[in-house]
C-alpha cells in the first residue's frame, strides 16, 4: 500500500541528484521502480515535480508516494565473495555456478546482490536518525548517514547457472559511464562453453533471431524474433567434446545457449536443448575488459572456468 513520506534535504546531500538521494534513502527499493515513481509524478521537491536529474540544495523539502513494503532487493547477508579486483570506484566479482544475481519474486535472498550490499556496507557505521516536527505537526525524516550507503550498481547480469565474472559500480557516476560503455559495445565479454560433439570450424559466426515462444515459457530461434550475433573459437578438443570461446556481439536472451544449440553442439549440461546431462551448465564468463570510469585505463580480467 501507497504511504505518503516527507523529507528533508541535508546539507550533505547538496548538489545530489534526485535519483542518487531517493536510491540512498530507499536503498531497498528498484531503481527501475523510484524511476516509475518520479515520471508518474509521486516525488515533488519544494512542490514542484522535477525529474531524476535535479540536483538538490540544503533543506529541500521532498514529498514522495510509494509502497515501502517492496523493499528487499539491497539486504545485505554475509555471503562469501571471490573477489577479483575491488578499488573505490568498482568491484569484480567472480559468481558462482547456481546463484542469482539479484533477487526475483520467489527468491528475495542468497542472492549476488545481497551478498555485494553487505561486502560494501560492511565498515559503515549505524546511521544517525533524527525527526524534526513540521509546523503542521507532520514528522519530517532527515536522516544522515555518517557515510553515504554504498548501493551496488549491476551493469550486467550472469544467468544463475553461468558462473564467472562480473562487475558492480560503487556509485552513480561510475554506474552511468559503465552502461554507456556497455550499450556503446566498449566492454569485451568472452564465455568459456564445454558443449557435446566435434566442431568441425576452427571459428565462425552463429547468427539468428531471438524470441520467446510465450505458452511454452521458453527463448528461442523465432521469425519476429530480435536479430543476435555470437563469434566462437575452438579452443580444444578432446574425446566428444569441444571448448569453445564466445564472444556474444548482441545480448538476447539465453543467447549462446540457443546459439550452440542451433549449430548441433549443445553446451554440457542444457538438458532442456539436448546437452549431456551434468552437474551444472557448462558456460563460465571467463574473460572481461573494459575502460575504467575514473583512470580511462583500459582492464582486463580472466578467470578460469573448473570444467576447462
Amino acid at each position: 500500500m501507497d504511504e505518503r513520506i516527507e523529507l528533508l534535504a541535508a546539507p550533505a546531500e547538496q548538489k545530489m541528484r534526485l535519483e542518487d538521494f531517493l536510491l540512498d534513502r530507499f536503498r531497498g527499493l528498484s531503481k527501475i521502480y523510484l524511476r516509475e515513481i518520479v515520471k508518474t509524478e509521486k516525488c515533488e521537491v519544494n512542490g514542484r515535480y522535477e525529474n531524476i536529474g535535479y540536483r538538490l540544495r540544503a533543506n529541500d523539502f521532498i514529498e514522495i508516494e510509494l509502497d515501502a513494503t517492496r523493499e528487499n532487493a539491497m539486504v545485505p547477508q554475509d555471503i562469501p565473495l571471490d573477489i577479483i579486483y575491488e578499488d573505490e570506484h568498482l568491484i569484480v566479482v567472480n559468481k558462482p555456478v547456481g546463484m542469482l544475481v539479484h533477487p526475483s519474486h520467489r527468491d528475495k535472498t542468497g542472492t549476488l546482490l545481497n551478498a555485494l550490499t553487505f561486502h560494501l556496507n560492511r565498515d559503515i557505521p549505524g546511521r544517525n536518525a533524527t525527526v524534526k516536527e513540521r509546523a503542521n505537526g507532520t514528522l519530517v525524516d532527515t536522516r544522515v548517514s555518517a557515510r553515504t550507503f554504498i548501493r551496488p550498481g549491476l551493469i550486467h547480469r550472469l544467468d544463475k547457472d553461468t558462473s564467472g565474472l562480473l562487475v558492480a559500480a560503487k556509485n552513480a557516476r561510475t554506474h552511468r559511464i559503465l552502461a554507456t560503455h556497455f550499450e556503446k559495445k566498449l566492454v569485451e565479454k568472452r564465455y568459456l562453453a564445454l558443449v557435446d560433439g566435434i566442431v568441425a570450424d576452427d571459428e565462425g559466426t552463429i547468427t539468428g533471431a531471438i524470441g520467446r515462444y510465450v505458452e511454452e515459457k521458453r527463448w528461442g530461434l523465432k521469425k519476429d524474433g530480435r536479430e543476435s550475433e555470437t563469434r566462437f573459437r575452438a579452443r580444444k578438443r578432446a574425446g566428444n567434446k569441444t571448448l569453445l570461446e564466445l564472444e556474444p556481439v548482441t545480448g538476447r536472451t539465453n543467447q549462446l545457449r540457443i546459439h550452440c544449440e542451433t549449430i548441433g553442439h549443445p553446451i554440457v549440461g542444457d538438458t532442456a536443448r539436448g546437452g549431456t546431462n551434468f552437474e551444472r551448465l557448462c558456460l563460465h564468463a571467463h574473460k572481461l575488459s573494459f575502460i575504467h570510469p575514473a583512470t580511462r585505463e583500459r582492464i582486463e580480467f580472466e578467470s578460469a572456468a573448473a570444467f576447462e
